[in-house]
């Protein structure tokens, strides 16, 4: 148990020292004045040629049909068929586990 407590301290002990010197490298280049010149690994990209496309088609005219306003009637609800009736016996679900018949042993030839 002793070696794995002091396993744990020597990580944590890692970590804040490297986190120390990952903060100081950082503190160095923010104090930096000018910046690396890096070389430009995207390549331009080039422009692209303009095509002329032909002009689109016009849309044909739709025809229009005539507005009579001929929309057939509702049915009343005395034309309409009565709804079936619900069954008013549910059969019930049996809640017993029925008996299974067992048959008797034969009668021994010899008795104790």
């Amino acid at each position: 148990m002793a070696s794995s407590n002091s396993f744990i301290i020597a990580l944590l002990f890692a970590l804040v020292f490297s986190s120390m010197s990952l903060s100081l490298e950082g503190r160095h280049l923010l104090q930096t004045t000018t910046q690396p010149n890096f070389p430009n690994i995207i390549p331009t990209l080039p422009n692209n040629p303009t095509t002329l496309l032909p002009p689109l088609p016009s849309f044909p005219t739709l025809p229009q049909g005539n507005n009579n306003n001929n929309v057939p009637q509702l049915p009343t609800i005395s034309s309409l068929p009565p709804l079936p009736s619900i069954p008013t016996n549910i059969p019930s679900i049996p809640t017993t586990i029925p008996s299974i018949p067992f048959f008797s042993p034969p009668p021994s030839t010899t008795s104790p």
